[in-house]
């Protein structure tokens, strides 16, 4: 029987209810336990991907092109599995399921109401996704972490709440668990810790018809035994019910973090896991995985030599809007055994014009950016900061910094290369200038232009080497001895984003002054991956490697880019692991 373990927020949201359910599928993984996770988020949007970067953080693709909530990518890194877009609820979802069951006539002309009708869905929906399988073995997961979005007592989370009260009930006591994520605020300057609004959330959470098996405090430090006790009288659970989650140097460290407190026991004896039958090869699995996280986390304690990373990009002031970026670049780091110095730069700072506005902060910027060891140039869209951007690509190519681009970054650097040494002096995006007098990046033919909801280039998508770069493409060679490579059609699956490409027309001129196309789509008329060869690392992908990166198995990009803004060589690093 599946088992399901609900993890729920209160007072205030963004408190880590995402790495705390990963997390936690991170213990049950090491009992040999197939974990899946699905996120619900209670907005009306169908999906995360007509959302602002600035409003919601970064938008996650999944393998089969769905735009999804960032923890979704959390569920991903951590647990290493692969979910699809129905692993992502929202009441937009769901009420578009009722709404084309009803027009179908489906419920017979019964009057149709969140009560019974929605939280029937949201419920059947769970059981449904709950079953597919994640990994390559093709088996069902024996364990479904749902994380429920927001924070209890939101007017729109009350179906989902509902659904919950009364999905404890379809699956039974003995397979449903409740765990409730709560701050705990530090008050004063004695620095006090305040259990009252713990008590308010367990309050309402319980007039919901839910009650928490185990709570967890986000605080700054350890819990005071006062403090616990505290929030064990007045929230009616036992001492070793109420857990400390406080402040560690990284999010890698919340697994045993939640070891060392016995949360895996509680669950072990709360949902009976130890009668689950469990195959010999999982259980070795399991002891894999306890071993792997134990030596990250010891690795990333140890860290010696900086390296100074720039991130230009225009969302810089919400750092989730890259937080799979900034992610890909720490598994990368780790694996070079430095310790990464991540500053973000705002495009538009760079920007010749911003001087007069702000000298300052461009000075600033462009200290930042002729400081760093590696320029990396995410993905985005519209045309702010576009010109900052170019600067950037210029210096690390005049310069020989290391550089990476994604996605955006990737046509950023066509756009420069264009420029600068192909003598295409306007060169642009259609995207930025429409009516450019040398459009080097178009809008995709087959792409939509006027309904903007997953219309753009979405998924995992192959992309092909090409001929006579094996002897000298560091990013070929990357993927070669990482095994992220199928050795016998020298294709590579990732993830992509996009509604611009390289204008198919230009890439004669760029490759004849040095800017090779070393992978290209099935077609060969698509350019995945751009490279320059005499320079120690200067590469764009079209798609967006960070989706893939794990932090035991760093995506190839980024890896190349980490190891050579560190000054260290890709043999030297691959052999030492």
């Amino acid at each position: 029987m599946m088992k399901y373990i609900l993890v729920s927020g209160g007072v205030i949201s963004g408190i880590g209810k995402g790495i705390f359910a990963s997390s936690l599928g991170v213990l049950l993984k090491t009992l040999g336990l197939r974990v899946t996770a699905i996120k619900i988020d209670p907005y009306m949007n169908i999906d995360a991907g007509t959302m602002s970067p600035f409003e919601h953080g970064e938008v996650f693709v999944l393998n089969d092109g769905g735009e999804v909530d960032l923890d979704l990518g959390n569920y991903e890194r951590f647990l290493d599995i692969t979910l699809t877009r129905d692993n992502n609820i929202t009441t937009g979802k769901i009420y578009q399921l009722v709404i084309q069951k009803e027009r179908r006539g489906d419920y017979l002309g019964k009057t149709v109401q969140v009560v019974p009708h929605i939280t029937n869905a949201l419920q059947d929906w769970i059981e449904r996704v709950a079953k597919i399988p994640v990994d390559c073995s093709g088996e069902s997961p024996d364990v479904c972490i749902i994380e429920l979005g927001g924070t209890v007592g939101d007017i729109e989370s009350a179906p989902f709440i509902e659904a919950m009260r009364q999905f404890q009930f379809r699956v039974g006591h003995e397979n449903f668990a409740l765990s409730h994520v709560s701050l705990v605020p530090v008050i004063g300057p004695v620095g006090e810790q305040k259990t009252k609004p713990t008590q308010s959330t367990i309050r309402e959470l319980r007039a919901l018809g839910l009650s928490p098996d185990l709570i967890a405090c986000r605080c700054s430090k350890a819990l005071e035994p006062e403090v616990r006790d505290k929030i064990s009288m007045f929230c009616h659970v036992g001492k070793d019910q109420v857990i400390s989650v406080r402040d560690v140097l990284s999010t890698y460290h919340v697994p045993l973090l939640l070891k060392e407190q016995g949360v895996l026991n509680f669950f072990r004896k709360r949902l009976d896991l130890d009668s689950m039958r469990i195959s010999t090869d999982q259980l070795i699995k399991g002891e894999i995985i306890l071993k792997q996280w134990t030596k990250l986390t010891a690795e990333y304690d140890r860290l010696g030599d900086s390296v100074t990373i720039v991130l230009v990009g225009k969302y810089t002031n919400l750092q989730d809007s890259y937080l799979s970026v900034k992610k890909a670049l720490e598994h990368s780091s780790l694996k070079c055994e430095r310790n990464l110095i991540l500053n973000w730069v705002e495009a538009s700072h760079l920007e010749k014009e911003y001087e007069k506005k702000d000298p300052t902060k461009y000075k600033e910027a462009w200290q930042n950016l002729t400081s760093a060891n590696g320029i990396l140039v995410p993905g985005g869209f519209g045309n702010r900061g576009t010109e900052g951007k170019v600067a950037a690509a210029r210096w690390a190519r005049e310069n020989k910094i290391p550089y990476l681009g994604i996605c955006l970054g990737l046509q950023i650097a066509v756009i420069e290369f264009a420029r600068n040494v192909c003598g295409l002096e306007v060169a642009n995006s259609e995207e930025f200038v429409k009516d450019t007098l040398h459009p080097v990046v178009v809008n995709m033919p087959e792409i939509s232009t006027t309904n903007l909801g997953g219309t753009m280039r979405l998924g995992a998508r192959p992309t092909i080497f090409q001929d006579k770069t094996e002897d000298w493409s560091t990013i070929r060679k990357l993927y070669e001895v990482t095994n992220s490579i199928d050795v016998r059609t020298q294709m590579v699956s990732e993830r992509h984003r996009h509604r611009y490409e390289v204008n198919p027309k230009y890439i004669e001129i760029l490759e004849q002054h040095g800017l090779h196309f070393v992978g290209r789509d099935l077609t060969g008329r698509r350019m995945e991956i751009m490279e320059l060869q005499d320079h120690p690392f200067f590469v764009g992908t079209q798609y967006h490697p960070e989706y893939l990166s794990r932090p035991l198995k760093p995506s190839p990009p980024f890896l190349g880019f980490m190891i050579s803004a560190a000054g260290l060589s890709v043999d030297a690093v691959l052999n030492k692991n």
